[in-house]
């Protein structure tokens, strides 16, 4: 009896929770950005230290990995409070998923595309620049980071489409950005693409794959990999891609690392910290998060003789 009892309380730990679950469990403001059928979809937002709604802040707008079917906002709770800290607005949210919602790929572009309008549509309450709103995300999320910079032929009825969904940056977590099977692909990687995603799309999977648009103008865009990362395959050919049609595009490696590797407590945290403090720096550089101030002491000009 013990042991069934024990098994029905790990089922019950592991299993996806639902957006009204984690609006106990996460720090930050809870706002439903979307209502689709019975799915009352939430973001989380975190802000700075004594922001105002009178504020021009940048902002970040992240979505979960979980391969499309499972995973939740949490993922990225550690990223947002970590850049509030340093004073952006930083947003994790939730949007449909197939073991929760019977939903397909395109219903999660939708989905992340309204998340990013209602940002930007609320901008003024929220603090925040609509002009400074970056994308982020992992794996299946960083798909849908990328999706809502590239794709418009899925926005939600209801959206206001005079309000814009793409970013103005993009950082993405070894994001799925080639999906369907394309020439610019290594034969064995579009033989395990075609078999993995197989009727998990409406319509041609091409259609919700990044690299087919990744010649469109895009916002500059920061990747994450580990080496060992099947998917980085797919990056490569889509940076080369962007960066061919003068995008800026840049992918950032770590040796031996496989998927998920970045996540906050994945070991002892070493390639969080490491990838978290080059997402800053893509940040500051193109003036998202402040610059940091130098040390007390050192020069801030080139040295006189």
């Amino acid at each position: 009896m013990k042991s069934a009892l024990l098994a029905i309380l790990s089922l019950w730990l592991l299993a996806p929770a639902t957006a009204r679950e984690l609006g106990g469990r996460l720090a930050g403001d809870r706002h439903v950005y979307k209502t689709a059928g019975d799915a009352e979809l939430a973001l989380y937002v975190y802000k700075p230290p004594g922001h105002k709604a009178s504020d021009q802040a940048a902002a970040i707008v992240f979505f979960f990995g979980g391969g499309w079917k499972n995973g939740n906002p949490r993922q990225f709770e550690p990223h947002c409070r970590h850049l509030a800290a340093k004073g952006m607005v930083a947003i994790t949210a939730d949007y449909r998923v197939s073991s929760r919602h019977d939903v397909k790929l395109e219903d999660c572009v939708a989905d992340a595309r309204s998340a990013m309008r209602w940002v930007r549509g609320n901008a003024g309450k929220l603090g925040i620049d609509p002009g400074r709103i970056a994308a982020g995300g992992g794996s299946a999320g960083g798909h849908l980071a990328a999706a809502v910079a590239l794709m418009d032929e899925f926005d939600a009825a209801g959206d206001d489409d005079s309000v814009s969904a793409e970013p103005d940056a993009m950082v993405l977590f070894n994001p799925a950005l080639a999906i369907a099977p394309d020439e610019a692909l290594p034969d064995a990687y579009n033989a395990e693409i075609g078999a993995r995603l197989r009727n998990r799309s409406h319509g041609p999977v091409r259609k919700v794959s990044p690299l087919t648009f990744a010649a469109k103008k895009q916002a500059p865009c920061i990747m994450f990999f580990g080496t060992a990362d099947k998917l980085l395959a797919g990056a490569e050919a889509y940076r080369k891609e962007s960066t061919a049609a003068g995008n800026e595009c840049r992918i950032v490696t770590y040796d031996g690392q496989g998927h998920g590797f970045f996540n906050h407590g994945k070991g002892d945290n070493k390639h969080y910290d490491l990838t978290v403090a080059e997402m800053d720096r893509f940040l500051e550089a193109r003036g998202f998060l402040p610059a940091p101030r130098p040390a007390t002491g050192a020069r801030t000009g080139p040295a006189k003789d």
